[in-house]
């Protein structure tokens, strides 16, 4: 599909993945909304690609209908949905202050899988009253997954869990939603300069980096955002998780 002129709904848009790709659908065309819970981060670069920015959180069933709503009155039918918004705090099951509090866990799932899930329906249930474009395609959805999904380390088991729902989610996603024309796809990225590793130690950033097979470099969200874009363009790319790692496999620990 050809972005151009085709509304787009993107969340966690105002840093980081979700920015990055905001970005890049709008520079081919797209009239792109920009959801976050940070409205600030969200409305900067919205005002920088001529967005329209909401704040919304994604866990909240009302909140994000009425996102979604006024996105349609503003864009029109969204024919693409890309899911950044997440959380990845890192916390042992059980630590030296005892088990992890059960709501920490909740937390992450919340937001990471039921708040991909909340998107996912809300937007593909308008997405299928859309007009049928070449081959019968009505749009696309991508969502973020981890390869701590697949290599969960010590201290990831929320995060872990939460990225491994997405995981399972896109294929029964893509075979229902493939009756309508709709596409579902997840990334799974390995370390990424995102704003939590950014804020980190330029040391600790580059023995990250030197775990990465090749290229020894943190990912950027710019790659991601090239991914998500050739996901979109790409008609025959459909209920697959593609990692984007360097060919990273995560350690214990």
């Amino acid at each position: 599909m050809d972005a151009q002129g085709h509304a787009a709904i993107l969340t966690g848009a105002g840093s980081g993945l979700g920015a990055a790709t905001a970005v890049a659908l709008a520079k081919a065309g797209a009239r792109v909304t920009l959801l976050d819970v940070n409205i600030d981060g969200a409305n900067k670069i919205a005002n920088a690609i001529d967005g329209l920015a909401i704040q919304c959180d994604v866990t909240n069933a009302k909140e994000s209908e009425a996102a979604v709503a006024e996105a349609e009155t503003t864009n029109g039918i969204a024919r693409i949905l890309v899911n950044c918004a997440g959380i990845g705090p890192a916390k042992r099951i059980v630590g030296k202050e005892g088990p992890q509090p059960l709501e920490e866990f909740e937390r992450v799932i919340k937001i990471n899988l039921i708040g991909t899930f909340n998107m996912m329906r809300l937007v593909a249930a308008a997405m299928q009253k859309a007009e049928p474009m070449l081959d019968g395609e009505r749009g696309v959805i991508i969502s973020t997954a981890s390869v701590a999904a697949y290599e969960g380390q010590i201290g990831q088991a929320a995060y872990s869990a939460s990225k491994g729902g997405v995981v399972a989610l896109t294929l029964p996603a893509a075979r229902e939603f493939a009756q309508f024309g709709i596409r579902v796809l997840a990334i799974a990225p390995g370390i990424f300069k995102t704003p939590m590793v950014g804020s980190m130690p330029e040391e600790v950033q580059q023995s990250l980096a030197n775990s990465i097979p090749f290229p020894k470099l943190l990912g950027t969200p710019e790659q991601y955002a090239q991914l998500a874009m050739h996901m979109v363009e790409n008609r025959y790319l459909n209920g697959e998780v593609v990692r984007l790692d360097g060919a990273i496999r995560m350690q214990p620990k």
